[in-house]
């Protein structure tokens, strides 16, 4: 049995739905220094990009479902940025017009697999884009929180094993954006992942996630083996 994909769509914190839809999911690797150095990885010279199919993408509160015979399934949360205007070469003003609202998610990775492309040298889609790969929360307009930083956590069980803080960005938000736009057109409903804080770890059944943004979100769901996914 595989993890189905759901019938996903955006929504407002109070459960409004969005009438947009999901393209793409933008993704930043190694965009905080201490998350590269618990991994051994280098950091990058400039923003290490990929992209997640809108099949990949969840709600934040249905069970994360472990995929079976991948490996260790790591948790990455994130700051995501739901884009509401098209972008194409942006500059720093586009860019914070079309920042729509805020919220959080997981960049679900195949940590064995991912291992095993990076030793070949080859992309990381396999490990990044599977069915089930982004669970993502509700958003929060942007008006809505505050404009020079912004924080969130994540909690495994009642304990802390994330902090994320945008000040902490090798590429803060609205320049990453901007440089993503001179590579690929961004349209409204796409969503921006702006990498994770360090504290990843294996995910493992039976685990409850508390997933809190600024005090103004929070999000809850927990972990469940394959077999028991809810029909």
């Amino acid at each position: 049995m595989t993890n189905p994909v759901t019938d996903y769509q955006h929504h407002w914190k109070d459960g409004t739905p969005l009438r947009l839809p999901l393209g793409k999911i933008v993704c930043v690797g190694r965009n905080y220094a201490e998350h590269a150095k618990e991994l051994n990885n280098p950091i990058p010279d400039q923003p290490l990009l990929f992209i997640k199919p809108a099949t990949s993408a969840v709600h934040a509160t249905r069970p994360i479902v472990l995929p079976e015979g991948q490996g260790s399934v790591h948790y990455e949360t994130e700051l995501a940025v739901l884009i509401g205007r098209p972008l194409k070469n942006a500059t720093a003003s586009d860019v914070e017009a079309a920042i729509l609202g805020y919220g959080l998610a997981l960049d679900l990775t195949l940590r064995d697999v991912q291992a095993d492309l990076k030793e070949k040298g080859h992309p990381w889609e396999r490990a990044k884009a599977f069915d089930g790969a982004c669970p993502l929360s509700p958003f929060v307009p942007a008006d809505k929180l505050p404009k020079d930083h912004l924080t969130f956590t994540l909690d495994i069980n009642q304990e802390r094993r994330q902090t994320g803080d945008t000040r902490d960005m090798l590429n803060p938000i609205v320049p990453l954006i901007a440089h993503m736009s001179r590579h690929f057109t961004l349209l409204p409903g796409d969503v921006i992942l702006t990498g994770t804080p360090s504290g990843v770890g294996a995910l493992e059944p039976g685990q409850t996630l508390s997933l809190e943004l600024e005090r103004a979100l929070f999000v809850e769901t927990h972990v469940v083996e394959n077999n028991v996914y809810p029909a």
